[in-house]
This record gives structure tokens, sequence and C-alpha cells, in this order.
């Protein structure tokens, strides 16, 4: 995985799921980034409710399903909705080096100690861990922190991966298809299976 900038980019993002299905199916069609692209702006196929907020939308999917090998598209059409949701989060943990971390170093340890909670702490410690440690993060305002720690969690509630308690969400530890594992093998990415399953 090319680890890339930090970036609170994301408060302005969502998880897009259903957006993200629409472009795979699409390019398992044939078209092409760009033929979509022209598509979105013609007929805003993913009903956004401005064209600034369609041009987002397609901004995002697509640098996410670009962070993943092509040979994905068949296996995500093939799997199940959950399976087709786990792949859309390691997309955007892919495109978003932040977010993969809030993965990996918070969800993944909780699934290794035992622990199923994700408290709202937790977000607050990650951040603060990523103050110190990032010169870009220690600049950002507590309002910026507070809407992407939101956002994570919105994003791990959509993706299947948390329940959506108010302080404390439970973590809700997938079973990977095999397909889906083994693509990831296949493609190095062995490291999303750990971040996903909570394992050394």
């Amino acid at each position: 995985m090319r680890r890339k900038e930090y970036s609170a980019g994301a408060v302005k993002i969502s998880f897009w799921f259903m957006e993200f299905r629409i472009v795979i199916k699409l390019l398992s069609e044939g078209k092409s980034m760009d033929d979509i692209k022209v598509q979105n702006q013609a007929q805003n196929i993913f009903s956004a409710p401005t064209p600034l907020r369609a041009n987002q939308i397609f901004r995002t999917v697509s640098a996410r399903i670009k962070t993943l090998d092509k040979s994905f598209y068949s296996v995500f059409l093939e799997s199940d909705l959950a399976t087709q949701k786990l792949f859309a989060l390691i997309a955007a943990m892919a495109y978003d080096t932040l977010f993969f971390d809030f993965v990996y170093e918070v969800v993944r340890e909780k699934m290794i100690i035992g622990s199923n909670e994700l408290a709202d702490s937790d977000v607050r410690i990650f951040f603060k861990d990523k103050q110190r440690q990032d010169e870009k993060v220690a600049g950002w305002t507590e309002a910026t922190l507070i809407r992407l720690g939101r956002c994570y969690k919105t994003m791990l509630y959509e993706s299947g991966m948390i329940d959506k308690s108010r302080q404390t969400r439970k973590i809700l530890k997938p079973i990977l298809d095999p397909a889906m594992r083994c693509w990831l093998e296949e493609q190095d990415m062995e490291i999303f299976i750990k971040a996903l399953t909570g394992v050394r």
C-alpha cells in the first residue's frame, strides 16, 4: 500500500457504497472512467443534489477504486452485499492513509485484545497520538478532529464493522469471504486482512 500524506479531506465525504457499486458495474461493462465522468455530468447517475456534489462523489469514488487492481471488479460483482461493503471499505482505507491507520491501530488492536467496543475516547486518543507524531495533524482544529472521528465511525458503521450506539459502539468482526481473502493475498494486501479481522 502506498502511504500518502495525512489528510482531513474525509470530513467532506461519505462512504458512498451505492455509488461505488454503480461505478464498478459500469467499468465491468466496458466503460472508462472518462465515460462515467461524462455520463455523471449529463445524467446525474448518483442522484446528487447539485452538480458540484455529483462531481465530488465521482472524484472520490473513482480515486478509491483506482487504489485497487482492476481484477477486483469480477470478485466484487460476484460477492454478497456484506463482502461488497468490505471491498468499498478497503478502497476507502487504501485511498486515505489516516483512515487506514485508524482502523489498523485502533479497531484491529481492540479485536486483538478481545475488546469488542469502540469508545469516543479511543477516537480522541488516536488523534492526540497523531498530533504528536505529525505536524500537519497537529495544526488541525478540535472541530476538524471531531468531524473526522464522526466520519470514520459512520464509514465503519455503513460498512458493517460497528453498530450504531451513541458513545460506545460494538465492533462487529467480519468473516472474510474466501474469494476476497484470496484476492487480497494475491495482491500482497494481507495488511488489510489483519486490519479487518484483528490479527497481529
